[in-house]
C-alpha cells in the first residue's frame, strides 16, 4: 500500500515536469507581441455580409432562357436590304461598327440585318442602318415565308426605322419598360449574325451599364441621342435591329452597336432601350417622321472641374458648350449662358446627357420648360424656356485652305495653361470662308505634362476666357493676369471639321503655376 502511494507521487511529479516544461519551450519560441498589438487586436471579417437573394438551380433558369426564346423568335425577322451602288450611298455614323456582308461588286449594295415584329399586321422595327438608302427590302420569317417590306419611316438621330409587310395574324413581341432595367440582370440577344447561315440565332448574357453614350457616333446628327443599354451577351454584325429580351420574355432594346476594333463581337454589345424606341415608332407610324422639340443648345456631361467652378457638391448635370444656333436658339433668348450648368429640369434632378436629351426631345414643340442651371460662385438661376423645333442642319460653312501662311507673331509657351498660340486674324479666316468672328489664338503646341493635356486641342481656335474676347497674345495675358494658381478658368473653343463643320466647345481647367 504504502509502495503503490509511492509511485503514485512519483508519477504526479513528473507529469508536473512535463508540463513546466512544454509551458517553458512555448515561452521561449513564441514571437514576442508588441505593445501596440496588445491593446489592439486585429479583426478580421467584421463586415456583414451583402442580402443577395438566394440563387435558383441552373434547371430553372435554363428553362426560362428557353420559354422566352420560344415566345420571342417567331417574332424575329430576317433583313435583306439592296440599295444604291457603293459609290453613289452617303456614309452612316453607325459604319465604324458594323461590317455586314456585302456585295463586292459596283452594282447594288446587298446587305443583311435583323427586325422584330410589334403587331399582327405587320409592322416591324429595326435599325436605321440596316435600311437607309434601301432600294429594295425582303423579311423573311422564321417559318421561312418571305415578304417584301416597305420603309414606313426612319430616324438617324436615334438610329430607329419602322418597316411593314403585308401580313395578318403574326406573332408580335411585347414590349418591356428599359427605365426599370438593372445591371446585372440576365437578357437574350436575337437576331441574325454574320450572314444568313447563323440566322435567328440566341445568345445570353447580362445588362452590364446602361446610359451609355458610344464616341464616333454623334458626329453626322446634331440631335443625335444617345442612351444605349450596354451589354455582355454576344452580338455581332447582323445582329443590328433585334430584340434584346428579359428573362420574363420583354423586349427592353433594340441591338444597334458593337464595340469592336475588329467589326466582330469582342465583349460589349449595345441597345437602344425600347422606351426611346417605342416614342419614336408610334411618332413614326402615324406621320412617317419624329417632331423633335429642342432647347437650342450644344451639351457634354459636367467634369470635376466644373462641377468646382459652380459649387456643386457632387459631379452631376449636363454643361452648356454652346448654342445650337447663333440666330434662334430658345435657351438663349430665355438667358441661358454658355458653360451654365443644367441641374434640374421642371424640379427633376439631371444627371447626365442622354436623360436631357430625352426628357426635351420627345415634348411637343411650344413647351414651356424650368431649367435650373449652376453658374460660377455657386450661383443658381432658373429660367423658363419655350421649346423650339429640331431642324436637321444646314449645310456646313465650307472652308477652303488658304496657301498664304498666317500672319505669326512671336510664339507664346505659358506655363498656366501648357500651350503654344498663334494669332489668326478675322481677314485670314474672311479669305477661308470663315466667319471673322471666329478669329482667335489656334493652339499649335500643348505641354503633355501641362494643365490643358486633358482639356484642350491641337488646332482649336481659342476665343473666349472667362468670357473675355481673346484674338491676340496681349489680350490672353491681359485675361491671365487676373487668374491665380490653382484657379478654374473657363474657355471657349471652336475648331472645323474636314467638311467645314463648325464645332464649338465650353471647357474649364484648373490653372498651372507660372
Amino acid at each position: 500500500m504504502t509502495r503503490t502511494r509511492d509511485w503514485m507521487k512519483f508519477a504526479f511529479l513528473v507529469a508536473i515536469t512535463i508540463v513546466l516544461a512544454g509551458a517553458f519551450a512555448v515561452a521561449v519560441n513564441a514571437p514576442r507581441v508588441s505593445e501596440a498589438q496588445q491593446l489592439r487586436p486585429v479583426l478580421l471579417n467584421t463586415v456583414a455580409p451583402p442580402s443577395i437573394p438566394a440563387a435558383q438551380p441552373a434547371a430553372d433558369l435554363g428553362d426560362a432562357f428557353v420559354a422566352v426564346v420560344e415566345a420571342v423568335r417567331p417574332a424575329v425577322v430576317f433583313i435583306r436590304s439592296e440599295s444604291a451602288p457603293r459609290a453613289t450611298r452617303r456614309s452612316s455614323p453607325f459604319d465604324n461598327f458594323f461590317r455586314d456582308p456585302i456585295n463586292p461588286d459596283p452594282q447594288p449594295r446587298r446587305g443583311q440585318g435583323s427586325g422584330f415584329i410589334i403587331s399582327e399586321d405587320g409592322y416591324i422595327i429595326t435599325n436605321n442602318h440596316v435600311v437607309e438608302n434601301a432600294t429594295r427590302l425582303t423579311v423573311r420569317l422564321l417559318d421561312r415565308r418571305s415578304f417584301e417590306a416597305e420603309i414606313i419611316g426612319r430616324d438617324p438621330n436615334t438610329d430607329v426605322a419602322i418597316i411593314k409587310i403585308d401580313a395578318d395574324g403574326l406573332p408580335a413581341v411585347s414590349l418591356g419598360n428599359s427605365d426599370d432595367v438593372r445591371i446585372g440582370e440576365w437578357v437574350l440577344a436575337i437576331g441574325n449574325p454574320l450572314g444568313e447561315a447563323f440566322s435567328f440565332t440566341v445568345t445570353a448574357g447580362i445588362v452590364s451599364a446602361t446610359g451609355r453614350g458610344l464616341q464616333g457616333l454623334q458626329q453626322e446628327q446634331l440631335y443625335r441621342i444617345q442612351d444605349f443599354i450596354q451589354t455582355d451577351a454576344v452580338i455581332n454584325p447582323g445582329n443590328s435591329g433585334g430584340p434584346l429580351v428579359n428573362i420574363q420574355g420583354q423586349v427592353i432594346g433594340v441591338n444597334s452597336a458593337i464595340a469592336s476594333p475588329t467589326g466582330t463581337y469582342t465583349g460589349y454589345g449595345f441597345a437602344i432601350p425600347i422606351n426611346l424606341a417605342r416614342i419614336v415608332s408610334e411618332q413614326l407610324i402615324a406621320t412617317g417622321k419624329v417632331t423633335r422639340a429642342i432647347l437650342g443648345i450644344q451639351i457634354r456631361e459636367v467634369t470635376a472641374e466644373d462641377a468646382e467652378y459652380v459649387g456643386l457638391d457632387s459631379i452631376f448635370g449636363v454643361t452648356i458648350q454652346d448654342y445650337s444656333s447663333d440666330a434662334d436658339s430658345p435657351a438663349q433668348r430665355a438667358g441661358l449662358q454658355y458653360g451654365d450648368v443644367i441641374i434640374e429640369l421642371d424640379g427633376e434632378h439631371v444627371s447626365y446627357v442622354a436623360q436631357l436629351q430625352q426628357n426635351i426631345g420627345f415634348r411637343k414643340p411650344g413647351d414651356r420648360v424650368r431649367i435650373t442651371v449652376a453658374r460660377r460662385g455657386g450661383v443658381r438661376d432658373t429660367v423658363t424656356v419655350t421649346l423650339g423645333e429640331a431642324e436637321e442642319p444646314a449645310s456646313p460653312v465650307q472652308v477652303a485652305r488658304s496657301e498664304e501662311p498666317a500672319r505669326r507673331r512671336e510664339a507664346v509657351f505659358d506655363k498656366r495653361l501648357g500651350i503654344t498660340v498663334e494669332e489668326i486674324t478675322g481677314e485670314q479666316l474672311a479669305r477661308d470662308g470663315v466667319p471673322r468672328q471666329y478669329a482667335g489664338l489656334r493652339i499649335e503646341q500643348i505641354d503633355p505634362d501641362g494643365p490643358a493635356r486633358d482639356f484642350l486641342i491641337r488646332g482649336e481656335i481659342i476665343t473666349h476666357i472667362e468670357g473675355e474676347r481673346v484674338r491676340t497674345t496681349d489680350e490672353l495675358e491681359a485675361v491671365l493676369q487676373n487668374v491665380g494658381p490653382d484657379q478654374i478658368i473657363s474657355v471657349r473653343t471652336v475648331s472645323f471639321s474636314g467638311s467645314g463643320a463648325v464645332r464649338r466647345r465650353t471647357v474649364r481647367l484648373r490653372v498651372g503655376q507660372e
